[in-house]
């Protein structure tokens, strides 16, 4: 769901061109897989990672969503030379600055959703600012020209975990405008 905004704007400008195209998604996350075949359509052939034979991590290690969005894109057009997007996604939280932001996976110091959720929930503790965003940026590279989109969705963070579906910190986002979390 929060990568709708920016996904919109790829859409659009893929469409724009000649069809039907094969992209790889450079991402090894099956929650975001899943999301975007959601939003593609028939039009599209979408590869993932394993399909093109990338079996390494891909890179992440800018110090910005933006970099990282890019750094990973740049790699799968760079070793295997197809059109491609990755995305790099944060949230990024007011009264801590915007932090988790770029580190919003490996929060509390590993890739657990749980105890990412739990670190920030006990650092806004006595936190009466709760309003948070995600930020998603994605970069499309086509024919070796590089393009970024950015989705930003404005809310709240709960004090406790509510809803069974979604992942990361989807449970305790309430978008603004909603009284559900995107769980």
């Amino acid at each position: 769901i929060h990568y709708r905004k920016a996904t919109s704007k790829v859409a659009f400008l893929i469409y724009t061109l000649s069809l039907p195209m094969q992209l790889c998604f450079a991402t090894n996350n099956a929650h975001k897989l899943q999301e975007i075949r959601a939003i593609l359509d028939e039009n599209f052939i979408l590869k993932t990672l394993q399909e093109i034979g990338c079996e390494e991590e891909l890179p992440e290690t800018t110090d910005t969503i933006e970099g990282n969005s890019h750094q990973k894109a740049e790699y799968v057009w760079e070793h295997f030379h197809l059109n491609c997007f990755a995305d790099d996604s944060g949230l990024e939280i007011t009264a801590l600055n915007g932090a988790p932001g770029v580190h919003s996976a490996y929060y509390s110091g590993t890739r657990n959703h749980q105890k990412n959720i739990e670190r920030v929930l006990s650092e806004l503790q006595d936190a009466d600012d709760r309003s948070a965003q995600f930020k998603t940026v994605i970069t499309l590279i086509l024919n070796d020209q590089s393009q970024q989109f950015e989705g930003i969705i404005k809310g709240n963070l709960l004090h406790q975990p509510r809803g069974t579906a979604g992942f990361g910190y989807d449970p305790i986002f309430v978008p603004e405008g909603h009284d559900r979390t995107f769980a």
